[in-house]
């Protein structure tokens, strides 16, 4: 334990990798490596109150003051060249090495990249860090005219936003549908008609062939239909692909993320990979996942300090995520995959409904719109594997509640 824990990158599960193992009784030194300057702070308000208002800043994750008053050496600015497994140490940018007992993985994912002419014009921007909403927050000031591409929940949240600012907005999604399939096709129509009605247009089954400039800023995007679309900020929102280089160059088992087992472990034992970068078998599909949210980032971090202080106990945590586009809160519950049924609760014209998944009998997801309580139910089944019947989602929240009241009390 003389060299301790080194964890690589800052953001929710870096973050939550450190405090936890002070949590759990850890003693020993916990380095944490951030690349930016900025102190760790929080992502989901980047893409909604960060861009629309000039006088927002970061909201930290934790004070300054946690890290030192908990041992844990914060370092900002640090870049991480290698890893030599052998030797557990890290080469770090500037000539210096870094040893290590546990080495965490947490370096997170990055937009992927989209090859067009004209990517390179200033106004064509991503969103990933505080200092690429900066930069959207800047160029939305002087940019009337916008085009997203992709119908994510990220290009369709700066959408939403960018078009309650004021801005034109136009998204365009190469699928047939919003929100990649990511949710029922109920509601990502709903989310389409919804944002149509607010002023933002939507083309869907079309691509960019190239983005046009003019004097180095751009100026407008053509689609595959051959519109010219005026624009003076162009925003990819395609998905991200995972920071997997620095596990790829130290032989460590990389498949779409770092392979890791049911207790946060590479194929390397005392190395960790957690959060947006870690690929693992789920307990509840059986399918090899990777999962983006906020929710399995902070989970997988508390487990893998948990397996470096030796706990056993492999990670079954339920998972979550939610989403806010314009008046829509959407939240999710569980993994869809393979989900033979559907039932919905509620009325979407009223904005406020769920679409219940099922395997056969048994409850797999819930996806809502505007109902935190179906939510927050969905959460309490699942966690404890309890499936209700289509007459008791017909009954609402009270009818499910009264039914995991009547469950057995777990000994």
């Amino acid at each position: 334990m003389k060299n301790g824990v080194v964890i690589v990158g800052a953001g929710h599960a870096g973050v939550q990798a450190a405090a936890s193992l002070r949590e759990e009784g850890y003693d020993g030194p916990v380095i944490l490596l951030g690349d930016e300057s900025e102190l760790p702070y929080h992502k989901p308000p980047l893409s909604k109150t960060f861009i629309k208002d000039p006088a927002a800043q970061p909201q930290p994750l934790r004070g300054e003051v946690f890290y030192s008053g908990h041992s844990i050496d914060f370092r900002p600015g640090s870049l991480v060249e290698g890893i030599d497994v052998a030797a557990q140490r890290l080469a770090l940018a500037g000539g210096q090495d870094l040893a290590y007992d546990h080495l965490v993985l947490a370096t997170g994912s990055r937009p992927r990249v989209l090859p067009l002419q004209g990517s390179d014009l200033a106004g064509v921007l991503s969103l990933r860090s505080v200092a690429d909403a900066r930069l959207i927050r800047d160029h939305s000031t002087a940019s009337e005219d916008v085009v997203v591409i992709g119908g994510g929940f990220i290009g369709l949240e700066i959408a939403a936003t960018l078009a309650a600012g004021g801005r034109r907005v136009t998204v365009v999604e190469a699928l047939d549908r919003l929100l990649g399939r990511a949710v029922a096709p109920l509601i990502a129509e709903h989310v389409r008609k919804r944002l149509e009605a607010s002023g933002v247009r939507i083309l869907l089954g079309t691509t960019i062939e190239r983005i046009e400039g003019d004097n180095g800023h751009v100026a407008g995007a053509m689609t595959s239909a051959g519109e010219r679309l005026p624009a003076k900020m162009v925003v990819i929102g395609i998905g991200v692909v995972p920071n997997v280089e620095l596990a790829q160059a130290a032989g460590l088992a990389v498949a779409n993320g770092v392979r890791i087992d049911g207790r946060m472990r590479s194929s390397v034992e005392n190395i960790l990979a957690v959060g947006d970068n870690a690929n693992f078998r789920h307990w509840q599909t059986g399918a090899d996942v990777r999962l983006e949210s906020v929710q399995n980032a902070t989970d997988q971090a508390k487990l893998a300090a948990r397996t470096i202080v030796g706990h056993d106990g492999d990670y079954t945590a339920v998972p979550w995520f939610w989403s806010d586009i314009g008046d829509m809160k959407l939240q999710m519950v569980g993994l869809t995959m393979g989900s033979d049924r559907q039932v919905l609760s509620g009325d979407p014209s009223e904005n406020r409904f769920s679409v219940y998944h099922f395997i056969a009998d048994r409850l797999a997801a819930i996806e809502s719109v505007n109902r935190p309580a179906d939510h927050m139910l969905g959460r309490k089944m699942l966690g404890l594997g309890f499936s209700p019947t289509a007459e008791m989602v017909a009954g609402g929240a009270e009818a499910l509640k009264a039914a995991l009241a009547a469950l057995p009390v777990q000994g």
